[in-house]
């Protein structure tokens, strides 16, 4: 423990990261580097300076990462219509790389010899945090605190607080939410507390970015979002960047109630856990960027690209991010994402999404040949019998050898 000099801790300013400051503090005798990102949790991080400041550290990083955050690990994943097990979005998974990323950039510039997080050691993201930081920086030390210390519930970390003059919210210390929730520019989750019965519906008030489908404004609200290279670059007309693109989409989806949701999903540890999310900007985006592919996209580039995104998306989940693997698949991705511009128009009403128009310089949709009027000899109908016979050889010739189906 001696030869640690100095830590970067990813600091948020909480309960458990105020802890692991002293804690790394006593048990390696080092030096604390803390950094604190915002990614558009909807918090304010600046008090995170004076409490760290409090507990004696004199190297404190406190970023703003929301543009770099949607603009550089958002929109590529969206790219790629990225969904893991059917469902989730990825809101807390794809913010890991980008912290992974900032904390190996600090300890690089920090002289720092070693990178910590409060990530327990039942869940994904102390997988997400050091697949990333052995990534970038192979040599560095881990710190995972909770897979070292004998700090096991809330109970004992306030003991820990008060044994250490250590400071704590009064708000913090009286009460406290049931929930573990985590929070970007992407979504918000939450995990614990009553959700750990699966059975068990999630409370209204739980939800923080929403109102209820049924409490959601009757009117109808329609957007059009303009899309260059595959990413939103205008919402109705104004040129936006990529932070308030996913900021709007936010705050207009919760109001019409776009975005929950409430599933069991399998963690790469081998648990299975019951989580709730929020996520109303990229529930919109998925529907709008899966509308504009759909008029500009080859179909067997289109086909190829839904068969290849589970895995995508899993590599996300898991922690690949900084992976040969996940920046090969990107590459096509990306490639794929050159005609893929226009404008998509939504139709939001009582927590739906719905894409009701599309338009593209790039369109493949041909109003000639796919019309239900005469197409003035645009396609000749005659030729479909060949096709489907030829399509169909092989099915005739087994069947003509006796392999019948009845």
């Amino acid at each position: 423990m001696s030869s640690i000099n100095k830590v970067v801790l990813a600091y948020s300013g909480g309960l458990d990261t105020s802890v692991i400051v002293k804690w790394l503090q006593e048990t390696y005798q080092c030096e604390v580097v803390t950094f604190t990102a915002d990614l558009g949790q909807g918090e304010e991080v600046e008090p995170a300076r004076a409490k760290a400041e409090a507990l004696g550290v004199k190297e404190i990083y406190i970023d703003d990462l929301r543009e770099e955050f949607v603009r550089d690990y958002v929109f590529p994943m969206f790219r790629a219509n990225a969904i893991y097990e059917g469902e989730y979005l990825l809101g807390t998974s794809i913010a890991r790389p980008l912290i992974a990323k900032r904390m190996i950039e600090i300890a690089n510039e920090t002289g720092a010899d070693a990178i910590s997080h409060g990530a327990t050691g039942k869940g994904n993201d102390q997988v997400r945090f050091e697949l990333g930081a052995y990534a970038l920086k192979p040599g560095v030390e881990v710190i995972a605190p909770w897979r070292e210390w004998d700090l096991t519930s809330r109970e004992t970390l306030m003991d820990y607080c008060a044994k250490h003059d250590i400071p704590v919210d009064y708000s913090s210390s009286k009460k406290k939410s049931p929930y573990s929730m985590d929070a970007n520019l992407l979504h918000i989750s939450y995990e614990g507390g009553i959700l750990e019965d699966p059975w068990a519906e999630a409370e209204e008030d739980m939800w923080r970015w929403s109102v209820s489908p049924e409490n959601a404004p009757d009117e109808a609200v329609y957007l059009e979002l303009s899309y260059d290279k595959g990413d939103i670059v205008a919402i109705d007309g104004e040129a936006m960047s990529p932070a308030t693109v996913l900021e709007f989409l936010n705050k207009i989806g919760g109001e019409h109630g776009i975005g929950r949701l409430d599933i069991v999903e399998n963690r790469y540890v081998g648990m299975k856990s019951r989580g709730c999310y929020e996520t109303p900007g990229g529930t919109i985006m998925m529907k709008a960027h899966r509308a504009i592919e759909s008029i500009t996209l080859d179909r067997e580039v289109a086909h190829l690209k839904d068969e290849l995104m589970p895995k995508y998306a899993e590599l996300i989940y898991n922690g690949y991010w900084w992976s040969p693997e996940r920046e090969m698949f990107q590459a096509m991705i990306d490639q794929s994402q050159a005609v893929v511009n226009g404008d998509v128009r939504v139709k939001l009403y009582k927590g739906s999404v719905s894409a009701v128009g599309r338009r593209s310089e790039n369109s493949l949709f041909d109003e000639n040949i796919a019309t239900f009027e005469d197409d003035a000899g645009a396609y000749d109908q005659k030729d479909a019998a060949g096709f489907i016979k030829l399509n169909a050889l092989r099915l005739r010739i087994a069947a003509n050898k006796g392999r019948t189906l009845l």
